[in-house]
């Protein structure tokens, strides 16, 4: 169960990363989709602030669990605030967008507490 932990805490972090990295690009579509939903373009560098924080901060989870689980707190909680405002912008096509987001970041939460304690116990 530690080694699916690792995989998907990657993999999420992994994901997040490269969202900051195009929110930072300030790609068209981007700036269009922000748009659409109403989201300032200035709110666009804390954005992906968030999503780097979050992502460097699950991989820190990896040694430190309870930085993981707080990570992986906020990336769940970042990406309902951003399905709540997809929905709100009545964009239902891109509802997938941050749920696909959502999901590593919840699997690596559950994966952390299934892994149980015993997995980061360094002494062996």
């Amino acid at each position: 169960m530690f080694t699916a932990y690792i995989a998907v805490t990657i993999l999420a972090a992994a994901m997040n990363a490269s969202a900051a990295y195009v929110d930072l690009s300030g790609a068209e579509w981007i700036l269009d989709f922000m748009s659409r939903y109403g989201v300032p373009q200035s709110w666009l560098f804390l954005l992906a602030v968030l999503k780097a924080a979050g992502a460097l901060s699950l991989l820190v989870g990896i040694a430190l669990p309870v930085i993981g689980s707080a990570a992986a707190l906020g990336i769940v909680a970042y990406f309902a605030g951003a399905i709540v405002t997809v929905v709100r912008a009545r964009c239902w096509s891109h509802i997938a967008f941050p749920v696909v987001f959502l999901l590593p970041a919840a699997a690596s939460l559950v994966l952390l507490f299934t892994a149980g304690n015993e997995s980061f116990d360094v002494r062996g």
